[in-house]
């Protein structure tokens, strides 16, 4: 899920794993796919009616796929949100769901162990930029050897900081922090600022919290569960500077503002208003500052979170998987549709000349399904040739992306971010706070989570 989706629902964050396994002995050697045809296939995650121009680009690119396969119906399905937690597990039970339904990362595994989603290992070599996706996003659909979707969107999150806020405090948009410790050093020049600013924001609330507290300690090589899933990681040497960090800058530093226990809007909105300098965030962010809270583009920019070179990030995104009763010729249809209109540099969602066209963003460094490979490469051009945001201002967080690695979120992960609230809250909150008994007491309620079910 993008950043943005949180304020629907924080149901919707997705996550990618950190192990990054192979992309599967002999896939690019499979026989190409091609319908035989005639088929229909059905497609989660169509852009609804509320959304006119992405519905109207959506319906162009089923007339322009219809034309090159002929024998391809193409019916999508929209909703909005695309997943109804609702309804989407009762769906996937029943064997209801599309033919290609819409899943967000953390789903993919349950839903692989639990069969109900199709094994197109045989027929996924026939796309042919299969092998260039990051093996990192590409692991996220495989269990072993075995294949069973592809991505359609992919991110990790950054360092969202006000160019603006940084020329007037004397700091360089163009070298933003690499480090906490110049985070809050600038989060201090820029508090300094004068009566409302805000150094640098941080969640505590609605399960945001939690959430952030993963990041920073992604990005500082810690964990928040074990290797088996099966107990809480977090009450380390990493949890513990996340934590003593934040309550420095909120009581040393005085940088983070006396108003607390902040959830989704709230950061944005203050950013949007021009007096926040710093908060963790996917680049989506800027773009929800611009369009929901009036900020501007070009006020903004994006770097890595803090220390993460050479770690991890915690990262996000979603793609398709495929009903385990579609037949292998809604399957190679399929793949045909998923090549085409989420892979393919120039066409479907990359189609960015239309996309300037119609007056929506151009620009922003997501998602990023193929690193530096070709593709990747020729998807950067892309975005820039036909760029309406400044791609400057995202320059260091695009440049830090090939030395981190994509990590998945934790198992339970709205519950035990829920439970990393408290913790969170209590150190923007409280001088006294003891972080050491804060943690043990998370990691007691958090391991009592993961017992549950596993």
């Amino acid at each position: 899920m993008t950043t943005t989706r949180r304020g629907l629902s924080l149901l919707l964050v997705a996550g990618l794993g950190l192990v990054a396994a192979s992309c599967g002995s002999g896939d690019a050697n499979k026989p190409a796919a091609n319908a035989d045809g005639p088929v229909t296939i059905t497609v989660g995650c169509e852009p609804p009616k509320s959304n006119p121009k992405e519905r109207e680009a959506w319906e162009a690119d089923v007339a322009t796929f219809h034309t090159a396969h002929p024998n391809i119906t193409v019916q999508g399905k929209d909703a909005f949100p695309c997943i109804n937690p609702d309804t989407f597990q009762a769906k996937l039970a029943g064997g209801t769901q599309e033919d290609l339904f819409y899943v967000y990362y953390t789903d993919v595994q349950k839903i692989i162990q639990k069969k109900q989603a199709a094994d197109i290992s045989q027929y996924v070599g026939s796309v042919k930029e299969v092998n260039d996706l990051r093996k990192d996003v590409m692991s996220t659909f495989k269990d072993g050897d075995k294949t069973y979707g592809l991505p359609r969107n992919n991110y990790n999150m950054g360092l969202v900081y006000n160019r603006k806020l940084f020329t007037q405090a004397g700091l360089d948009p163009a070298n933003p922090p690499k480090t906490w410790t110049e985070v809050q050093d600038a989060a201090k020049k820029i508090a300094a600022l004068g009566p409302g600013y805000v150094g640098f924001g941080e969640y505590s609330a609605g399960n945001t919290g939690g959430w952030h507290f993963a990041a920073e300690l992604y990005a500082r090589g810690g964990s928040m569960v074990s290797d088996d899933g099966k107990t809480a990681a977090f009450n380390s040497d990493e949890g513990k500077a996340v934590l003593e960090n934040l309550k420095k800058m909120r009581w040393d530093d005085n940088s983070m503002g006396s108003k607390q226990l902040l959830q989704w809007a709230d950061l944005m909105r203050m950013m949007g208003g021009g007096k926040l300098g710093m908060m963790i965030g996917a680049p989506d962010v800027v773009q929800s500052v611009n369009n929901d809270f009036k900020g501007k583009f070009e006020d903004y920019g994006v770097t890595a979170v803090p220390e993460s070179d050479g770690k991890s990030s915690l990262s996000g995104g979603d793609g398709y998987m495929f009903n385990p009763k579609a037949s292998p010729e809604k399957i190679k249809a399929g793949l045909l549709w998923l090549e085409f209109h989420e892979l393919t540099p120039g066409k479907g969602q990359f189609d960015y000349a239309r996309a300037k066209s119609q007056g929506r963003p151009v620009g922003l460094p997501i998602p990023d399904l193929y690193g530096t490979s070709a593709p990747g490469t020729q998807i950067t051009a892309l975005r820039k040739q036909y760029a309406t945001v400044p791609v400057d201002n995202f320059t260091p967080y695009v440049d830090a992306q090939g030395n981190i690695t994509n990590k998945l979120e934790p198992p339970k992960a709205q519950e035990l971010y829920a439970v990393l609230d408290v913790a969170m809250s209590a150190v923007l909150t409280r001088k006294d706070a003891d972080i050491n008994k804060l943690l043990s007491d998370a990691e007691s309620k958090a391991n009592k989570i993961l017992a549950k079910n596993t």
